[in-house]
């Protein structure tokens, strides 16, 4: 047996992402296990850990496996090179300096940068429980440091500064990768930990994708943008096509820049538009600190959302404050019974959290956390993590709240569900919540494309997601099938006095008919239902039926994972992922617009079944009083003419905007049964 003294030194990141800032930290490895992980260093690419580790190994035929990771809050934590150690041409009871020159083994010519160690390795001298305590004594003094340190740098550092949006407009004379002389070009841009991904333009070399995404500033000075662009390719890995980046300290604030940005390692041109604005109003108080609760403020808000102001900055929609008082009964997710529980705060990309509160299932934080509202029909998402330095945290429970749900100003305990919303788990959650907005702005942002989220996860194949997708779609197909059936019993005279009512009906309707009436006709089943819902007779869908297609849905992806680690797939299979994953996602889009058309006559969300109403009004009034070939020829002309009008417009339809904001079945039953646990408990 030996012990290996090794005084962790400094590394140098060279990285193939040359001017992106990182959080590394260093993993060592002996014998497949994990032996030690140095604390983050934060936002550098030359860090310095300064850390001593001594380990016990039996043999020194095992090389030491050296890793080192990018740190990612709530995401997978980024590779960024590893090296081996061999400890058998160190010579024992010496010193010696050690460089390891980082690799990537899937991209071996790549330079990743340095690590610098000073290793000494001396025979294992007296009983082997004195060097197991003495790593032990490293390890824990090590741990207690980095929980420190990462809760003080999460409480610090998560208020951004600025908001980087940047309209992603088109590629030119990009480099063909296929067979046929094209490509299938897509772009991922990383800034931090945010990253996005574009959607994939198929068999081009000159793109055009029209997205827009948005990004958090954190650093006062810019900070940089980095741009990949890839090939997709089916059944292999994609092709890499360039990448470029963008210095956002060369760029001036509230102004919008064209950039022509040529590709690296690569050929062609992506065009960009970058715009950099002042940060909206996000905040971090105490519980006795708030400004909601001061009459004077909380009038000044009123006063910057009421109708009268409804024109000035539409993006700035309104305000919610989240006060996170206390947990109570959570999960115990350490070995010695308790947890070290943190709460995150979501809304849309914007992202904070409470302190931890170390080994406590009862912890009470009393944050208060305030976002401007982009988009009100945004879900405030809650959720409860253990603090854990030897790996990322573990997850303990999520809430879901519909801004368009929350009560004002009362306090409420919600019980915790699992990440899906599926079922419940341990603990509930005591919030309070207030938010306040302009009913104008947030209809006018109904039309507007919905905020993309960050990148997360790579889709998966689910065999329970595809069955339960399937039978929504056949729910919605039954019932334009049950609905022909009737029509045709009319004209079958199966019922000679409902055939003879739909006859009348057809002949007066067909005689008299103007084109004004089908968004009147439109409005007839929203007002029956608002008047059926008013009088108690709720005739939306039941959700325990929907809810029985969910509740199955972790233990089958467990059960799909577990099949994944232990088959694999082999490359030809590959191609057979990405139709069932295409699949899956086109009966989940159908189902879903299937349900929100429904859910809008429905009175699902309130909100939008007036925003609905006051659309159709409108546009029974116009069709009315202004002829149709005028209107048609209104709609022609605006149509030609906005590409000539402002050529890097992005396209959108504003009736699938619009029906993006209305939530389908399942997620009525995450916010459903979300409020449902929430009602059970009493408020105090």
């Amino acid at each position: 047996n030996y012990i290996l003294f090794i005084p962790l030194g400094h590394g140098q990141v060279i990285n193939y992402r040359p001017s992106r800032t990182s959080d590394p930290y260093v993993k060592f490895k002996v014998a497949g296990k994990e032996v030690f992980r140095s604390k983050t260093i934060h936002k550098n690419l030359n860090p310095v850990w300064d850390e001593r580790v001594s380990l016990l190994v039996e043999t020194l035929k095992d090389p030491l496996y050296v890793k080192v990771f990018d740190y990612d809050f709530g995401l997978q934590d980024d590779f960024m090179g590893s090296a081996y150690l061999h400890l058998e041409s160190l010579e024992h009871q010496r010193t010696l300096d050690v460089t390891l020159d980082l690799k990537d083994p899937q991209y071996p010519e790549n330079n990743l940068g340095s690590l610098e160690l000073a290793v000494t390795l001396s025979p294992k001298e007296g009983d082997v429980r004195d060097a197991t305590m003495l790593l032990r004594r490293n390890w824990k003094r090590s741990s207690k440091y980095q929980s420190m340190r990462l809760s003080d740098v999460h409480r610090k550092a998560q208020l951004w500064r600025g908001i980087v949006s940047i309209s992603l407009i088109e590629g030119r004379s990009l480099q063909p990768m296929d067979a046929n002389g094209l490509s299938d070009p897509y772009v991922k841009f990383r800034m931090g930990h945010q990253k996005y991904k574009s959607k994939t333009i198929s068999k081009t070399l000159n793109p055009q994708w029209r997205e827009q995404f948005d990004f958090h500033m954190y650093d006062e000075q810019g900070g940089y943008v980095d741009i990949t662009v890839w090939d997709k390719d089916a059944g292999k890995k994609d092709d890499f096509m360039g990448r470029c980046t963008i210095n956002l300290s060369h760029l001036s604030k509230e102004h919008t820049h064209k950039l022509d940005l040529p590709l690296e390692e690569g050929e062609g041109v992506l065009v960009l538009l970058v715009t950099l604005t002042a940060s909206a109003a996000v905040s971090i108080s105490d519980l006795s600190v708030n400004m909601l609760d001061d009459p004077q403020e909380r009038h000044q808000i009123m006063q910057r959302y009421s109708l009268w102001r409804s024109f000035n900055n539409l993006k700035d929609v309104g305000v919610v404050q989240v006060k996170v008082i206390r947990a109570e009964g959570l999960m115990a997710a350490d070995v010695t019974g308790k947890s070290d529980p943190f709460c995150v705060v979501e809304l849309s990309n914007d992202r904070l959290q409470t302190h931890t509160v170390y080994k406590n299932l009862n912890p009470e934080w009393n944050k208060v956390f305030t976002f401007n509202v982009k988009d009100i029909h945004s879900v405030l998402e809650v959720t409860v993590y253990d603090e854990d330095r030897d790996r990322s945290a573990d997850f303990l429970g999520k809430v879901a709240i519909p801004l368009l749900n929350i009560q004002n100003g009362e306090r409420k305990a919600y019980a915790l569900k699992s990440k899906e919303l599926t079922g419940p788990t341990k603990g509930v959650i005591f919030l309070e919540i207030d938010v306040i907005f302009n009913a104008v702005k947030a209809g006018l942002g109904t039309l507007i494309p919905i905020e993309q989220k960050y990148i997360e996860e790579e889709p998966r194949v689910s065999k329970q997601m595809l069955l339960q997708n399937f039978n929504r779609v056949r729910r919605c197909i039954m019932f334009l099938i049950n609905t022909g059936c009737y029509i045709n019993s009319c004209f079958e005279w199966d019922s000679p006095q409902r055939s003879i009512c739909a006859f009348v009906l057809f002949v007066i309707v067909v005689w008299n008919f103007e084109l004004y009436m089908i968004p009147l006709a439109l409005l007839l089943p929203l007002a029956w239902n608002y008047i059926l819902i008013a009088s108690g007779k709720d005739t939306r869908q039941d959700v325990v039926t929907v809810e029985d297609l969910l509740e199955d849905e972790d233990e089958d992806f467990d059960k799909d994972d577990k099949d994944s680690e232990r088959k694999g797939f082999m490359n030809k299979l590959y191609a057979i992922q990405d139709v069932c994953i295409s699949v899956q996602n086109a009966l989940d889009e159908v189902a879903s617009y299937g349900e929100r058309i429904k859910n809008t006559f429905n009175w699902t969300v309130p909100f939008l079944s007036w925003l609905a109403i006051v659309a159709f009004g409108g546009a029974t009034i116009i069709i009315y009083f202004i002829p149709l070939r005028y209107i048609v020829l209104a709609w022609g002309v605006n149509k030609f003419t906005k590409k000539l009008r402002d050529p890097y417009i992005i396209d959108n339809n504003e009736l699938l905007d619009f029906l993006s904001r209305v939530p389908s079945d399942v997620q009525v039953v995450g916010e459903l049964s979300t409020f449902i646990s929430a009602s059970s408990f009493i408020s105090f």
